[in-house]
């Protein structure tokens, strides 16, 4: 079974799309939308697949593409941006903190910290079982060289 059914997965990819049209536009935006305008404009090598229409929401992004799926590493940005914010789990604002410090980019120690929450996501996937939080954090810890 997919991880997401396909409409809801259009539907997702759909929201990406219209707040990025609406930014462009001038149109104001809802909290939601200015999140994902946050996130879209930091990405310049997405903007012109969201300006493409209806091609950008139907297209499948397999690892044999050789392509990384832009809605999912968008996504990940957002995700890690909550779990900051609301520090779950228990102890990742720090590690937001300190690896954005060492690495002087907010915006890179998002891309270190999202490609280990990609890989917890994956094993938790895999197992069938949910993400095992405290490895994910030590996972995170090792980033900045705090982990054990």
């Amino acid at each position: 079974m997919p991880f997401f059914h396909d409409q809801e997965r259009s539907d997702l990819r759909r929201q990406y799309v219209e707040a990025w049209r609406k930014h462009r536009a001038g149109t104001p935006l809802e909290p939601l939308e200015h999140q994902l305008v946050t996130v879209i404009e930091q990405h310049a090598e997405y903007h012109a697949l969201l300006e493409s229409g209806p091609d950008a929401l139907g297209r499948d992004y397999t690892p044999e593409s050789g392509q990384s799926n832009p809605f999912l590493h968008l996504g990940l940005h957002l995700a890690i941006r909550e779990q900051v914010a609301t520090d779950r789990p228990p102890g990742i604002a720090a590690v937001h903190r300190e690896l954005s410090r060492r690495l002087g980019d907010v915006h890179e120690a998002e891309h270190r910290m999202l490609e280990k929450l990609g890989e917890a996501l994956w094993l938790s996937q895999r197992s069938g079982r949910p993400p095992d939080e405290a490895a994910y954090l030590e996972s995170l810890r090792r980033l900045t060289g705090a982990g054990a």
